[in-house]
């Protein structure tokens, strides 16, 4: 009989309705490993036909399709309602949706010598600020917020934020996007250690580099040569929403250094990191913590 390591869990992944994407990705292992999975996106249409893909291939009842505006508490909220009254709990948060380049940056922006350019941080409007980090942080908190409850008290439950390269956080043009995902790993820092003791983790997950996801504009793919394969994504998703990485908390997985052929700790030493930068911390001079 195969071993399904998620057998019997719940997985809520965000973002997930993308024919070409990180959620799409992360679902199929998670249900490939045992779990059932609520898929969630903002976008019926996508969801709705990439769910019935999944299904097809998986079989029926494996997943659900929830439609939900993460950025909107009220409709988290009820989305966490249908699902737990589904499927009956929630085991595994992964907190994948993300918004990068809004459609005004997109119409307005520049090209030098074929290669797209980005507006400078003074350049992007308000709305497109505020839009981003409604979805890419505050989005994340809502999700957490509807969900962290139900694990508390079932003493078990496993949060997984995908965020981005360090690099990408602070690099030029990259705002808000690289900013609102280094909120996002800061939280996660901030949730792995409040959780500490609850039989909750929380971490980080990166591919390693820019992917082949529908976040990118084609324009800009083309102009990168190597882009990495989502499904790199799925052996370390697994791992850590599994009973096997109770011990791990407050990491950043880089998927890319995910060596399978290794033994665990060699593999971990590959590709973790404490998340949200510690080694950078105890410099207040009056510390709060």
């Amino acid at each position: 009989m195969k071993y399904l390591p998620l057998a019997g869990k719940i997985a809520l992944v965000t973002g997930a309705g993308s024919q070409i994407g990180l959620g799409r990705s992360m679902t199929m292992a998670l249900i490939k490993a045992g779990a059932k999975v609520a898929m969630l996106d903002i976008d019926r249409t996508s969801l709705e036909r990439t769910a019935a893909e999944i299904e097809n291939v998986e079989g029926e009842g494996c997943l659900m399709a929830e439609i939900c505006d993460i950025s909107d508490p009220q409709s988290v909220d009820k989305s966490i309602e249908n699902i737990v009254n589904t499927f009956g709990s929630v085991h595994i948060l992964v907190n994948n949706a993300g918004i990068m380049i809004p459609s005004e940056i997109s119409r307005n922006s520049k090209s030098i010598n074929n290669k797209p350019y980005i507006s400078n941080f003074w350049d992007i409007p308000y709305s497109t600020w505020s839009k981003v980090i409604d979805v890419n942080v505050n989005g994340t908190f809502n999700m957490v917020r509807a969900t962290v409850n139900h694990m508390i008290a079932q003493k078990w439950g496993r949060i997984i934020g995908i965020t981005t390269s360090l690099d990408t956080m602070y690099s030029k043009g990259m705002a808000p996007y690289g900013p609102s995902k280094a909120a996002h790993e800061a939280f996660i820092g901030l949730m792995a250690r409040e959780l500490e003791g609850t039989g909750v983790t929380a971490n980080a997950l990166i591919p390693g580099g820019t992917t082949d996801t529908n976040l990118l504009p084609v324009r800009m793919k083309d102009t990168i040569h190597t882009l990495i394969n989502p499904e790199v994504m799925q052996s370390p998703v697994v791992w850590l929403a599994s009973e096997d990485s109770k011990l791990v908390n407050g990491q950043r997985l880089i998927a890319y250094n995910w060596d399978e052929n290794l033994p665990i700790e060699k593999r971990l030493e590959k590709a973790c990191a404490p998340v949200a930068w510690p080694q950078l911390g105890n410099q207040n001079i009056n510390a709060f913590v």
